[in-house]
């Protein structure tokens, strides 16, 4: 029995038009069919992982980064960020003058004490609650899942802190910081299935792929991927949308 664990965009869909791949779906279907155990590892939030989860037909999903993970549709477990890293992060960014967006929960809410972020940036292109609450103090904030920072990527040096925290950066005007753990979201599935990590085997695609390319399973990188994941790839399929995960399976003799 394999433990098949899967990123969403470029992978089970097409980057380009963001549509599930249905060669890939099908071959979802063949791998269940043949025993094994399939699901999703992605860094997007919970909220955002649901629908598309029931769409592919998947019942277990490591979202959020590897900090939220379900079993069965069962919401087993979502982590918040270290509270106090976060903390001396927002601080920092906000003595330098700029914008800072925080969701306090797994939500598209997020709290803002002025509007620097949409003056230096503008609203991001995804969903997103936008809520202005300038009595609001960073240190009374209970939780943190995620901060956004409009910073240009050509400043981050004078964020002393910037590291302290996983972040990503889609785009050269903001970057955020959330979970970058999906490796250990992975190892933590495994050990609520009871199987051994040897038996896991990733498919995935991007920059942010790369943490859950690890040495003690099998990782397989679509034929479109990042430069620098195909590296480490123990084997390289082709692209998504060219069928790269049946592919890949009919290779391994998984289906």
């Amino acid at each position: 029995m394999k433990y098949f664990f899967f990123d969403i965009d470029g992978t089970l869909t097409n980057i380009h038009t963001g549509e599930l791949v249905k060669s890939g779906i099908e071959t979802l279907r063949k791998l269940e069919a043949q025993g094994h155990f399939t699901a999703i590892c992605t860094g997007r939030a919970y909220y955002k992982s649901i629908d598309i989860a029931h769409k592919a037909g998947l019942h277990n999903f490591v979202a959020n980064g590897g900090a939220a993970i379900v079993v069965n549709d069962k919401l087993l477990k979502n982590s918040y960020l270290d509270r106090e890293k976060a903390l001396t992060i927002i601080h920092e960014a906000d003595e330098l003058g700029y914008g800072i967006l925080v969701a306090t929960e797994d939500s598209p809410d997020v709290i803002m004490r002025d509007h620097r972020f949409l003056e230096q940036f503008g609203k991001r292109k995804e969903d997103t609650n936008y809520i202005y609450d300038p009595d609001m103090e960073y240190d009374q904030l209970n939780t943190i899942n995620k901060v956004y920072i409009s910073m240009r990527e050509d400043e981050e040096y004078k964020l002393k802190n910037r590291d302290l925290l996983g972040h990503i950066r889609m785009g050269d005007d903001y970057f955020w910081y959330q979970h970058d753990e999906k490796d250990q979201g992975i190892r933590d599935m495994m050990e609520l299935m009871g199987g051994d990590v040897k038996d896991v085997v990733v498919f995935g695609d991007g920059e942010n792929d790369m943490i859950m390319f690890g040495k003690e399973w099998t990782s397989i990188a679509m034929g479109n991927g990042y430069p620098d994941l195909l590296k480490i790839a123990d084997y390289i399929t082709d692209a998504a949308e060219d069928d790269g995960i049946m592919n890949a399976c009919r290779h391994f003799g998984w289906i």
